[in-house]
């Protein structure tokens, strides 16, 4: 069972939380943007506009993982809101203080999270 988090964690946490939302918010906003850009300077030939279809890819390719973030995100203030916050949503260990300092939104503790990266491996 984990401790219960002070009022003062929790806002620290919330505000850790909606602060790296609002960052890649931002950059997936930019991203999107650059995108529609590209699309609007239609290349003239066969090169630039190869050029342009990989590096439009490219942009939207990086955004894949920051969209995932932000669902970890979403899911990590919920889990805040509710009481679940710094719970592995696996074993229902308590995440260790470290890591949930460096990493707000994981829901699995370091065990967990190393046998579901063995298990990718392997897949």
């Amino acid at each position: 069972m984990a401790k219960k988090l002070s009022k003062k964690d929790q806002d620290k946490f919330r505000a850790v939380l909606a602060a790296k939302r609002e960052s890649i918010t931002d950059k997936l906003t930019k991203t999107i943007s650059e995108s529609k850009e590209m699309e609007v300077n239609v290349a003239q030939d066969v090169v630039d506009k190869a050029e342009t279809s990989y590096s439009k890819e490219f942009l939207l390719s990086l955004s894949d993982g920051e969209r995932r973030q932000l669902l970890l995100i979403d899911e990590a203030l919920k889990r805040l809101e509710r009481g679940g916050f710094g719970v592995c949503q696996v074993c229902g260990k308590e995440i260790g203080a470290k890591r949930i300092a460096a990493i707000p939104w994981t829901p699995l503790c370091i065990e967990c999270q190393e046998k579901a990266e063995a298990e990718q491996r392997t897949a």
